[in-house]
C-alpha cells in the first residue's frame, strides 16, 4: 500500500490520504515506473505493453554498462565519482545536518545516531564509491529493506542490494465505468515487481514488494516519450561509438599505409591472356621471399603463396607500352593527424560534463593548482554544481532508510517525516579548496565595502541596513551575533558573565 509501511507483515499506517478519484488522466510517471490499467473486479498481471518497455530498459542498462568500459568514459567517470564522493581519514564522507528542524535536541541526536547506523548498513566507508558510481552508469538503485521478523523495533536489519533488470515499479490504474459511460480512476496502486531472470519478453509475473520496503534512487532524467528512466551514461552511448570506430579505423589506415610497397610492371609481350598470367606469376615467385614464423613448431618456414595488400603489386604490361619498370607506392602521408579523434574525445567529455582540460594532456589548466577564484574556468564552476546535483539526487538513499529506521523504532511518527523531511540536509566532504576561496573572497569583498561606507555610517547609511545589505545577515545571524556580544562585554570589564535564566 502507498498508504502504509508494510514490511514482512508489519504494517505501520501513516494518516489516509485523499485520493484523486473520478479523473480519466493518470497521475504523470516521473519516476521510470511502468503504468497498466487493471478493471477493479479481477487482479493484476503485467500485459505485453509493459514487458516491452522492460526489454527495453534492460538493453539500455546493458548498454550503459558497455559504454563505461571504454577507457576514455571511464575516465571522465571516475573524475564525477572521485570528486562526488571523497574519502577523508579523519572525517566521514557524508554528514547529516539537522540545525533546522524545528524539534527537541534529544531528537536530533538520535537522528544523527540513525544515519551513522544507516552509513554502517550500506557499508558506505568501504562502498560509497562503487555504489554512487554504478547509480551513475546504471541511472538507477536498488535496495531491498530487510527487518526483523520478531523484533521489528530493533530497525532495519539488512540493505540488500536488488540488481536494476530484476525489479521496476509498478503503477496499477484501476479504472470503473460511471454512468456516463467513460471510464474513471477507481484506485491506484504502486508496488515494485521483482523477477529473478530478469524482465525479459518472455516473462510477465513477479514477486510483488511493497513501496516502503524497497529503496529507489533514479537520475531524474526520464525520456518523455517511453517514460523509461535515463542515466547520465545516455548521452555519451552515440559519442562512445563514434570513438571507437575513428580509432579503429585511424589503426587500420595505419596499418595498411606505413609501409611502401613496389609496384612491378612486367612485360608479357605478346603472349597469350593464360601464358601471360603464368608468365607474371613464375617471375613473382621467382624473387617474392616471403619468411614465417611458425609459433607451434618455433621454426621459420618459406610461405610465397600468400598475398596480401601489405606487399608488392605485380602488374602484367602489354608490348607497344613501356617495358618491365619498377616503382614505390608511397606510405600514408598523413599518420600522425588525429584532429578527427580528438574532436570525438572532446564530445564525450562534454557530454558527460567534464571539463575538457581534466583529461586532456598538454591543454591549459590540465595541472591541479589552487588559486583565486577568477582564476578558475566556467567549465569548472559548471561542474561544480553538476556535481551538487548528483549528490542531491543520490541523497535519496540515505532519507528513505532514513525515514523506515526512524518510524519503526518510534523516534517519530509516520506522519511527522514529511514536516521534517525537508530540513534535513547532507553535508558531502569536499576534495578541493574552491568552495572555501569563494567564500573567503565574498568576504573579503564585503569587509572592503563596509571599509570603504564606515564613514557614511549614522548619515547615509543605518548599522542595520549595512548588516542585512552589506554583510548580508539575516535577522536571526543579527540576533545571535548580538547575544554573543552581550557576553563578551561582562568578560572584556573582568565581571563575571551573566547566567541565563537568574534573578
Amino acid at each position: 500500500m502507498a498508504d502504509a509501511y508494510n514490511i514482512f507483515g508489519f504494517e505501520i499506517k501513516r494518516k489516509k490520504k485523499e485520493e484523486d478519484k473520478g479523473s480519466v488522466i493518470p497521475p504523470p510517471i516521473n519516476d521510470g515506473s511502468a503504468l497498466v490499467n487493471a478493471a477493479s473486479y479481477y487482479g493484476l498481471v503485467l500485459d505485453v505493453d509493459g514487458t516491452a518497455s522492460l526489454k527495453n530498459e534492460m538493453q539500455l542498462i546493458r548498454q550503459y554498462r558497455e559504454s563505461s568500459q571504454y577507457a576514455d568514459c571511464d575516465t571522465a567517470i571516475d573524475n564525477i565519482v572521485s570528486e562526488a564522493i571523497v574519502y577523508d581519514p579523519n572525517s566521514p564522507s557524508v554528514t547529516i545536518v539537522v540545525d533546522d528542524i524545528k524539534t527537541s535536541e534529544t531528537i536530533k541526536n538520535k537522528i544523527r545516531d540513525e544515519f551513522d547506523n544507516v552509513l554502517d548498513l550500506y557499508k558506505f566507508g568501504e562502498k560509497g564509491y562503487d555504489l554512487f558510481r554504478q547509480w551513475y552508469i546504471d541511472g538507477r538503485l536498488y535496495f531491498h529493506i530487510i527487518l526483523d521478523e520478531n523484533s521489528p523495533k530493533k530497525g532495519i536489519k539488512e540493505l540488500r542490494f536488488v540488481d536494476p533488470r530484476k525489479i521496476r515499479k509498478i503503477k496499477n490504474v484501476k479504472r470503473e465505468r460511471n454512468n456516463k459511460g467513460i471510464d474513471v480512476i477507481k484506485q491506484i496502486d504502486e508496488y515494485f515487481l521483482y523477477n529473478d531472470k530478469g524482465f525479459a519478453k518472455e516473462i510477465t509475473a513477479g514477486v510483488k514488494l511493497s513501496v516502503d520496503s524497497v529503496i529507489m534512487a533514479t537520475s531524474g532524467l526520464i525520456d518523455s516519450n517511453t517514460g523509461l528512466v535515463l542515466s547520465y551514461l545516455h548521452k555519451a552511448i552515440k559519442p562512445v561509438n563514434q570513438l571507437k570506430m575513428m580509432e579503429d579505423a585511424l589503426v587500420i589506415y595505419r596499418i595498411t599505409r606505413a609501409p611502401e610497397r613496389r609496384i612491378f610492371y612486367i612485360d608479357v609481350g605478346n603472349l597469350p591472356k593464360q601464358r601471360a598470367e603464368h608468365y607474371v606469376t613464375e617471375m613473382m615467385q621467382r624473387f617474392r621471399n616471403k619468411i614465417v614464423y611458425d609459433a607451434t613448431t618455433g621454426e621459420i618456414r618459406d610461405n610465397r603463396k600468400h598475398l596480401s595488400m601489405m606487399e608488392d603489386f605485380w602488374m602484367p604490361r602489354r608490348e607497344n607500352g613501356k617495358g618491365t619498370e619498377i616503382t614505390t607506392l608511397p606510405g600514408g602521408q598523413n599518420l600522425g593527424d588525429i584532429e578527427d579523434v580528438q574532436y570525438f574525445q572532446r564530445k564525450l567529455l562534454q557530454s558527460l560534463g567534464v571539463p575538457v582540460a581534466r583529461l586532456q594532456a598538454g591543454t591549459e589548466g590540465t595541472n591541479f593548482s589552487v588559486g583565486r577564484t577568477n582564476e578558475i574556468t566556467r567549465d569548472e564552476v559548471r561542474f561544480s554544481k553538476f556535481i551538487v546535483r548528483l549528490r542531491q539526487k543520490f541523497s535519496v538513499i540515505f532519507k528513505d532508510a532514513l525515514r523506515v529506521q526512524l518510524i519503526t523504532k518510534n523516534i517519530i511518527r509516520p506522519d511527522e517525516w514529511d514536516d521534517i523531511e525537508g530540513n534535513i540536509r547532507f553535508d558531502y566532504q569536499e576534495d578541493n579548496y574552491y568552495a572555501e576561496l569563494k567564500e573567503t573572497e565574498i568576504l573579503q569583498t564585503r569587509l572592503q565595502t563596509l571599509q570603504n561606507i564606515e564613514g557614511y555610517i549614522g548619515r547615509f547609511y543605518s548599522e542595520n541596513w549595512v548588516r542585512k545589505n552589506i554583510l548580508m545577515q539575516t535577522e536571526d545571524d543579527i540576533a545571535a551575533i548580538d547575544k554573543e556580544n552581550q557576553q563578551l562585554k561582562p568578560q572584556e570589564e573582568g565581571e563575571a558573565p551573566p547566567v541565563e535564566g537568574a534573578q
